[in-house]
């Protein structure tokens, strides 16, 4: 018996892998999805900073709209995997720094903290806080 994907080339879409951001999510155990070690993990990482941190790797990739199976969560911001040419047709690695599916994802544990909508996000709320008001605790008005 073969395989379905034994007359199908490597650079054929489906046999590309898919990359769903529950693979690199810190907040997942192993039972729920997560793939990585917890050191190359991101906290809840999106669709787009993969596909983003792919395509600067200089990887083939596509965006989609499928859910994971073992998402609890329906909403929107969940959904979504991307698919990444990992070979070439005749067989090599299509990127040498990046030869197996593990070594993409721990890379795109690395550099997704550092993606630039990430490193705002952290330093925005620190910036936005007015000066006019006390750093102090209000006092609250109650029973006594």
């Amino acid at each position: 018996m073969s395989s379905i994907y034994a007359e199908k080339k490597p650079s054929d879409r489906s046999r590309w892998i898919c990359i769903y951001p529950a693979y690199l999510n810190n907040k997942k155990t192993l039972a729920e999805g997560r793939i990585v070690p917890k050191k190359f993990a991101v906290e809840n990482p999106t669709y787009q900073e993969i596909l983003e941190v792919v395509k600067a790797s200089g990887f083939n990739a596509e965006v989609e709209n499928k859910m994971y199976s073992r998402e609890c969560s329906k909403e929107w911001h969940f959904r979504g995997r991307i698919r990444v040419q990992l070979k070439n047709d005749d067989g090599t690695p299509f990127n040498q720094s990046f030869p197996t599916r593990e070594s993409l994802m721990k890379h795109c544990g690395v550099q997704i903290p550092k993606l630039k909508s990430r490193v705002m996000k952290v330093a925005g709320p620190e910036q936005h806080q007015n000066k006019n008001e006390p750093s102090g605790s209000k006092k609250k008005k109650g029973r006594k």
